[in-house]
């Protein structure tokens, strides 16, 4: 089977740990800065940096991001004039769907050949894969950011409602181009984009220190994440581990699959927190999208904390319009909705399996939890070293459930993530173990969540109060002594591949 839309491939030139991003985004500050006085100008020249930043990072993909701004432009645009006798609804219906058709096509067209030929095997028909689609659209490489700037056009038209007059196509195209978010999310809903950027577009005053501050700390906090750790944990605990589980002890391959777990919370959560410090720095508060996610006592928390901006929209888009909980559809709708979030992170049975094992485990907490709440706990149930222990017991086996199905996201194929929990249900296994400098590096990852969000505030406080050459070069040897902690080369962003 050919690889999968989902299967990893180079980090684009214009990665937000690159020297090319850091010159981009130099020139872009102090441009917007620069702009001040005339702040009409800042939507066209946010929009030529989304465009470039964009082009530099695949140009080949600029025609399907504006294909999709076109398409939510012409739905919106219909919507508020209805034409040819198409209800408004229609029209949205139609506009979705377009989108929806362009990301089904670039992310799962290969997928469903190579089953529709399979599937004609089992009748003896045997046809070329060229037969089927010619051969200069097989291997086409998978467009940079499309499954976000797709969810992002569908809320824009699921929304539409909120904005009587619809909005230019540069306006719309400005909304999905937003270059911190563009690649990796967060997934912007527009009522949260539009007012702030017209707010930036009249203001002539710059950020506040504290909002320039807060950018500088999330920037350093994200390099950390992904440099250092994630970085880290990949090259020394996690890519050998998952690539030749037969080669490591059972003590190996588990440490690998916590080290796997927290790599990609660091990975992500450290461009993140890039994304969120460049908006900072450029006047916007984009959304949170982890709020330690591995500090969850459930699934449903779990969900509640781990990349909010699609849980969310997973859940105003797709579970709620399915019915949400109402008339007896609550797992129903909880297994669809799991399903579909796993397999828009690709095409791969391991994808699929995913959001079923997650499906099924969020109905058995929610079958638990009520169960749970039929039963009057006395009062002062909920204090003493029982309920404690109880807590300690649901956390634990949260975090096993989800890093264990990890697996199914880490490893190239599914021998390889059979593999991985054979050398560990196997107990007692040989081979290699793992380096000690893992168990620190994991338990940085905890720290990151327990207590990261008092470690950013106390460091803001502390650089407002410096003078402004000793905080620009303590943020400097800062920068550079994280970039000297990293391997050599920084791969890509993991989720650059959905």
């Amino acid at each position: 089977m050919p690889a999968s839309r989902g299967s990893v491939r180079e980090a684009p030139d214009m990665n937000f740990v690159t020297s090319q991003f850091a010159l981009f985004f130099l020139v872009v500050l102090l441009s917007w800065q620069a702009s001040q006085n005339r702040p009409g100008l800042r939507p066209g020249f946010l929009l030529a940096a989304n465009l470039l930043f964009y082009a530099a990072a695949g140009a080949a993909f600029l025609p399907i991001l504006l294909t999709a701004a076109f398409f939510t432009w012409g739905a919106a645009r219909l919507m508020a004039s209805p034409a040819l006798g198409i209800s408004r609804g229609a029209w949205r219906a139609a506009g979705i769907a377009a989108n929806l058709c362009l990301l089904a096509f670039f992310k799962y067209y290969e997928f469903f050949l190579v089953e529709l030929a399979n599937t004609l095997a089992l009748f003896g028909l045997a046809l070329p894969m060229d037969a089927l689609l010619p051969s200069g659209f097989l291997n086409l490489a998978f467009p940079l950011g499309i499954s976000f700037y797709v969810f992002q056009s569908i809320a824009y038209l699921a929304d539409q409602r909120a904005y009587p007059h619809p909005h230019s196509f540069p306006r719309v195209l400005l909304f999905l181009s937003f270059f911190p978010t563009l690649l990796s999310g967060p997934i912007l809903r527009p009522q949260g984009f539009f007012p702030q950027m017209d707010a930036v577009a009249v203001t002539p005053l710059p950020a506040t220190e504290t909002d320039i501050q807060e950018g500088f700390a999330l920037i350093l906090s994200g390099l950390f994440k992904k440099v250092v750790l994630a970085g880290y944990l990949a090259e020394a605990v996690v890519r050998d581990a998952f690539q030749v589980p037969e080669h490591f002890s059972s003590w190996g391959a588990l440490l690998a699959v916590y080290g796997y777990s927290l790599q990609i919370y660091c990975d992500f959560s450290g461009y993140t927190d890039l994304a969120l410090g460049f908006g900072r720095l450029l006047g916007f508060r984009l959304p949170r999208n982890f709020n330690a996610p591995y500090l969850a006592c459930n699934l449903r928390e779990f969900w509640r904390r781990w990349h909010i901006s699609l849980s969310t929209w997973l859940r105003d888009y797709l579970y709620i319009p399915l019915g949400g909980s109402r008339n007896g559809r609550l797992y129903r709708n909880l297994m669809l909705t799991m399903l579909l979030g796993g397999l828009w992170h690709g095409a791969h049975t391991r994808f699929l399996l995913w959001g079923a094992v997650h499906g099924a485990g969020l109905c058995l907490t929610h079958a638990a939890g009520a169960l749970f709440r039929s039963r009057k706990a006395p009062e002062g149930a909920e204090k003493g070293f029982f309920p404690a222990l109880r807590c300690f017991c649901a956390w634990c086996a949260t975090f096993h459930f989800v890093s264990f199905a990890w697996v199914l996201f880490g490893a190239e194929d599914m021998d390889r993530a059979l593999a991985i929990f054979r050398r560990i249900l196997d107990w007692g296994q040989a081979g290699h173990g793992f380096p000690l400098m893992a168990l620190p590096a994991i338990a940085a990852a905890f720290f990151s969540q327990a207590a990261g969000r008092q470690c950013l505030e106390r460091f803001v406080r502390l650089q407002t109060r410096l003078p402004l050459a000793v905080r620009a070069a303590s943020q400097a040897l800062l920068a550079a002594l994280i970039l000297r902690m990293g391997p050599d080369g920084v791969l890509p962003f993991i989720y650059f591949q959905f």
